[in-house]
Order: structure tokens, then sequence, then C-alpha cells
């Protein structure tokens, strides 16, 4: 992969980085501010389903921010774009629509089936 290349690559992940640190943040103030002591039973069921459903999104975007937080990290070390179990290069087309992917589509697909 050339430098140029690299430096996209870069851009767009510290973009994301940013966008889910930002969105994270919202979410667990909004997930937060749920008032579980509604007088209404049906008002607190939906109090504790929003501030779940606040909780799940939270945990998914922390886990979508780890993982772009190591493809940085792989761009610093030089590893980025070689998948990290067999170090074949990880297709551009793959990298261009997920660049914070660990995995060649063979080796994604192989740890799917198990």
């Amino acid at each position: 992969m050339d430098k140029e290349q690299l430096v996209t690559f870069k851009k767009r992940l510290a973009a994301r980085q940013l966008e889910l640190r930002a969105t994270a943040a919202h979410t667990a103030r909004d997930g937060g501010a749920v008032d579980l002591h509604e007088a209404d039973f049906v008002d607190r069921a939906a109090s504790s389903y929003e501030k779940e459903f606040a909780f799940g999104q939270t945990t998914n975007l922390h886990e979508l921010l780890r993982v772009t937080e190591e493809a940085l990290g792989r761009i610093a070390d030089g590893s980025f774009g070689r998948c990290v179990l067999c170090e074949k290069r990880i297709s551009p087309k793959r990298l261009d629509a997920i660049p914070w992917t660990h995995y060649c589509l063979e080796c994604q697909q192989t740890l799917e089936r198990h």
C-alpha cells in the first residue's frame, strides 16, 4: 500500500474515531438521563427499556471505537492492510468497505464458520 492510500485511511479512521467518541458520549449522557422513578408502571417499563437500549448502543459504539483505534495503531506500526492471522494483504476493496478490519476475507469467513 502506498503512502497516499495510508494517509487516506488514516484520515478516514481518525474522523470515524472522533465521530464515535462524540456519539458514545452523547448516548451515555442520554441513557443516564432516563428516570426510573416514574409513577406509572408503563412509563417505568418504557424508561427501563430506553436505558437498556442506550447501554447496548454505548457498548457497540465502544467496540467500534476500539477496533478503529486498533486500525490506527496498525497504520502507525506499519502492519495496516495485512491480515492478523495469515499476514496476507487484505484486498483494497475490503479495506475500503471496512477499514478497521483485522482479517482478509478468507480468514473472516473461516472465523465465522467456527
